[in-house]
């Protein structure tokens, strides 16, 4: 509050600055392994036609992550005015360029 602020700092208190929000850099990381997923699909069945249920198994530097494909592609093309899409599309996902 104001007032509290005001009288703190006149005990000679400084105020922390608040605190900024960081984006967790696993978000970023998920869009990276779910677009190295889908390369892995494509490469092995020749299409990007993903079941929504499919869970595609990627390795990352050594260490193996399951990938909720189907579902990261429903959620990816329903966020995909907020997102680049390059790498999709250049994967050959035809709404990627929309």
């Amino acid at each position: 509050m104001p007032g509290q602020r005001e009288r703190l700092e006149q005990l000679g208190m400084e105020p922390t600055p608040p605190e900024t929000p960081t984006k967790p850099k696993a978000a970023s990381g998920a869009f990276e392994r779910g677009v190295a997923a889908l390369a892995q699909y494509k490469a092995r069945t020749g299409s990007v036609t993903v079941p929504r249920g499919h869970v595609e198994t990627i390795v990352i530097d050594s260490q193996e992550h399951a990938v909720k494909l189907g579902v990261f592609l429903s959620n990816t093309k329903s966020r995909r005015a907020k997102l680049t899409t390059d790498k999709l599309a250049a994967l050959g996902l035809d709404w990627a360029t929309v």
